[in-house]
Parts: C-alpha cells; structure tokens; sequence
C-alpha cells in the first residue's frame, strides 16, 4: 500500500465517525454541540444545545447586547480520530448590523477571535488532563467581523496545548491527542482566553458553510 493510499484510507475513516454530511459541507446542525458541558454545566449560557439549521448553512445566533444576556463559548462535533488527517478548514459567515461588534466576555477590551480546536477523550477540565485540550496556533486565530471568511490549520503547526507548549514541544502528547480525540470544532474569545467565550452588542449571527477534515 502506498503512503498517500494510507493517508487517504485513515481520514475516509475519520470522517466516518462524522454524519454524511461532513464529507460535502460539514455535519448536520442538531451534530454540533454548543458547550462545553462540564458535569453538567453548560459554560454557553443562555444558548441552545446544538446548532440550529438556517438559509446558508447551520448556525446560531450571538446573545446580546451585553454579557448579561449570555455567552457562547465552544462548538464541535464527535470525531473519531484525527491520525493521519493533514488538515482542518471552516468557512463561515458573521451577518450583523454595521456598528455591531462581538465581544469577549473575560476581557471586552480585548479583540474577540474564533479558534480552531480538537479535545482528546478522557478530558477531565482540570490541570490533572494539561494535554487533552489543543488550539490552533496564535497566528491562526480568527477574528470575528462580519463578512464570510475561511481558516484552514494544518496538523503538523504548533497547536497549543491547554497548559502551555506546543505540538512541536510536546511531540509524543499532541500525537496521542490526534489518535484518541474525540471532539473538533471551533472556540470563541480572546487571544488569551480560547474558549471563554462572547457575547454580541446588537443582532448577529453565524453560519458554518463548511467544514472539513482532510
């Protein structure tokens, strides 16, 4: 067997853990979970249990007009693994009223940006679980502006682990997380805060277009 007939076998099998639909545009609306859920706890407050189907494509609607009105935080799907995938890309579109802005909710000064991101299974939430959480490189990070925008990250950039490092300083660790994870999507809030969500300061919302794994 050849190595790209290999590389081509192991991600058709990673898609397969995903719905029919992440092959063309990406899973089904009621497949993308909006969380995180933590013993019980959904962090996205005030936000439906998954993605909700529209005109262009899943989505949902940011909560606002300030942090009182609640948050989104995580967004993401099951996946089997993700060893020997090469590459993740979401396209997506922010339709807001000129002069509306998304704003992070730990620190609303700051620029609010979106992240790709994949969990390893057997997460805990907690420093006892430092490498089960990856982001995609600081450099690679969205910022969320209306208009439709697309980012691909590569497997082999330094995604960053939840509790400091990288994929190229925590080799060994990043590859088990690849073999054994079990959640990728998407995270909203700052550079220094992935996944501490956002909040919108008038009518917004956002649409995944598609989204691959390849």
């Amino acid at each position: 067997m050849t190595r790209a007939l290999k590389r081509s076998l192991i991600a058709a099998l990673t898609l397969a853990s995903l719905p029919i639909a992440a092959v063309a545009a990406g899973p089904a609306a009621s497949q993308w979970e909006i969380g995180p859920i933590i013993r019980g706890k959904n962090y996205s407050v005030n936000m439906p249990p998954t993605l909700e189907e529209g005109g262009g494509g899943p989505g949902f609607d940011f909560p606002y007009p300030s942090a009182v009105a609640g948050q989104v935080n995580y967004v993401t799907v099951p996946v089997r693994s993700l060893a020997g995938v090469r590459r993740i890309t979401l396209t997506y579109r922010i339709d807001a009223a000129r002069g509306v802005r998304v704003v992070p909710e730990e620190v609303p000064g700051e620029r609010a940006v979106l992240s790709l991101y994949f969990q390893r299974s057997g997460d805990r939430w907690s420093v006892r679980t430092p490498h089960h959480r990856w982001y995609a490189p600081s450099d690679r990070v969205m910022p969320l502006t209306p208009g439709t925008h697309t980012v691909t990250v590569a497997l082999d950039e330094p995604w960053v682990a939840m509790m400091g490092g990288d994929g190229h300083s925590l080799p060994q660790a990043f590859a088990r997380a690849k073999a054994e994870a079990a959640e990728v999507g998407f995270v909203f809030g700052s550079v220094g805060g992935r996944g501490h969500g956002v909040y919108a300061t008038g009518p917004a919302r956002f649409t995944v277009v598609d989204f691959k794994i390849e």
